[in-house]
């Protein structure tokens, strides 16, 4: 029990890892709107499958379940922080950035508020507590589709001008955004002169290897600072 309960807990951490891996590549080919949207669809999967775990009679239904969740967390963190940059005007887009991380941080707090025993933690309540987190999902897979896709993707990526232009418009209103519009340009020719570097290949450049031990003992620190027990 000891082993299956550590392997439920670890699961989506591993499930994360492959989440985080492969956001870069769906986000160049397939766009942010429709990576978000997708991994929507898989998060209420995932949440459907552990809601009915009980029903079923299944662990294992959970170890899936928690696994999906795994991977549609770790897609959605760097997409909807880059979405949200991406889509807000640039005086709103470190306030904007902000938010994402005060959200993430607010949904830790109400599951784990949600989860005691008085709440949804009770033994006839816990599928649903397991379920809730398809509960957002559906919100943003209701309303995305009311939103455009990522100027800067479409500008960058798909070479759509005329499409970045009605994206503009659609988010911050009718008026002169050819700065905006500038800016990305200058992107683009600077992303063309600039290698982008793989995991493999970032671990053994020397001249980021002090910024990535920090981020590693950073990230170590946070693990172990006991604020998970808090």
């Amino acid at each position: 029990l000891l082993f299956l309960w550590s392997i439920t807990v670890s699961i989506f951490g591993i499930g994360g890892l492959l989440g985080s891996s492969g956001s870069r590549y769906l986000t160049v080919k397939y766009g942010k709107k429709k990576c978000l949207l997708c991994n929507n669809l898989l998060m209420i999967l995932a949440a459907s499958i552990m809601g009915c775990s009980k029903i079923a009679r299944s662990f294992e239904m959970i170890l899936i379940g928690r696994f999906m969740c795994g991977i549609s967390a770790g897609l959605c963190v760097p997409l909807h922080h880059q979405y949200v940059g991406e889509i807000s005007p640039r005086k709103l887009r470190g306030f904007a950035n902000s938010t994402s991380s005060f959200f993430w941080s607010l949904g830790k707090a109400v599951g784990q508020i949600s989860g005691q025993r008085e709440l949804l933690g009770s033994q006839s309540l816990w599928p649903m507590l397991m379920a809730s987190c398809g509960l957002p999902a559906l919100v943003q897979l209701v309303t995305l589709p009311f939103f455009p896709e990522s100027p800067p993707y479409l500008l960058m990526h798909k070479g759509d001008q005329e499409g970045c232009k009605k994206a503009i418009r659609q988010l911050w209103g009718e008026g002169h955004h050819q700065a905006e519009i500038d800016d990305i340009m200058k992107e683009k020719a600077t992303m063309k002169n600039t290698k982008i570097l793989s995991v493999l290949e970032l671990m053994k450049e020397p001249a980021f290897r002090w910024q990535l031990y920090m981020i590693v003992i950073l990230t170590a620190t946070v693990q172990l600072c006991g604020i998970n027990a808090v």
